[in-house]
């Protein structure tokens, strides 16, 4: 055995963003569980899925943290409006 890495192995900075994306997919698939009427909650996890999977090619570090800020403001989004349908 080598001691190269192999080509499809991650640096440790690719590996904590991709740990990063996991986490905050996790986060929404929690959060869309919680939405009361069934055929949102397909909508959007169906919405999520395609939207994390249209994603899923891009390399670049910039791209991807902005798209991450972008996903836990829509997930913020998402938990205010739960909240307030949860007050009425």
């Amino acid at each position: 055995m080598s001691g190269k890495l192999p080509r499809s192995a991650m640096s440790l900075k690719q590996f904590m963003v991709h740990q990063e994306v996991l986490k905050l997919y996790r986060n929404i698939m929690r959060t869309i569980r919680q939405v009361p009427d069934e055929m949102d909650r397909r909508y959007l996890r169906d919405w999520a899925r395609n939207d994390f999977r249209s994603n899923r090619d891009i390399k670049d570090e910039f791209a991807i943290k902005s798209l991450i800020i972008h996903g836990e403001n829509s997930l913020a989004e998402l938990r205010r409006n739960l909240n307030r349908t949860k007050g009425s």
